[in-house]
């Protein structure tokens, strides 16, 4: 059921929820260094879902450079091999048994635009969610006019403090781009 009442502090809050998940995911973007963080986001198709790796296997790096992948059903080795290559990280699979193992390659140049390229999708992802959560907060004050509850200056006055928040939101996204971009292609 969607709420009939406008509060920009929800609207905030749900729009800081979208740059809380992109700092998390730039987190996972290690520049350099084995990390069980990398692979936080990772889904895998598994039972008829998809599922994250860490309810599907131990996840351990038992050296600088090495990501270890222990999938605990057989029959899924192959789903979570699907799922590391599909989400784009940079990193190869190689499968002993119930084992992948991920090497983390050098950071090269190359490897470094191609950690700023996942650090852009990442930030994209949370500029759409904001802009998501912008449209909901618009359509309820249409809706509100409509319905008489509140008057079109009224309507206006809101729908900017809405583009207000949200200009701001997007400008901290940027930010934090702009940061882990720096971090990455710095030696």
């Amino acid at each position: 059921m969607a709420t009939t009442t406008y509060d920009l502090n929800e609207l905030k809050r749900r729009m800081h929820g979208a740059t809380q998940v992109l700092k998390q995911e730039l987190g996972g973007l290690r520049t350099g260094r084995a990390s069980t963080g990398l692979l936080d986001h990772v889904q895998a198709d598994a039972y008829g879902t998809h599922m994250p790796l860490n309810q599907l296997a131990t996840i351990s790096v038992p050296e600088p450079r090495l990501i270890s992948v222990q999938v605990w059903d057989k029959s899924l080795v192959h789903a979570v091999e699907k799922g590391i290559m599909a989400a784009n990280l940079g990193l190869t699979p190689s499968t002993e048994g119930q084992v992948i193992r991920l090497r983390i390659p050098e950071l090269n140049q190359d490897r470094r635009k191609e950690l700023v390229k996942v650090a852009h999708k990442y930030a994209e992802s949370a500029r759409v969610a904001v802009r998501h959560v912008r449209r909901d907060g618009l359509d309820l004050l249409k809706k509100m006019e409509k319905d008489g509850s509140i008057s079109e200056d009224e309507q206006k006055h809101k729908a900017d403090e809405i583009q207000k928040a949200t200009d701001q939101i997007i400008a901290e996204i940027d930010q934090s781009l702009a940061t882990k971009e720096r971090e990455i292609m710095t030696v």
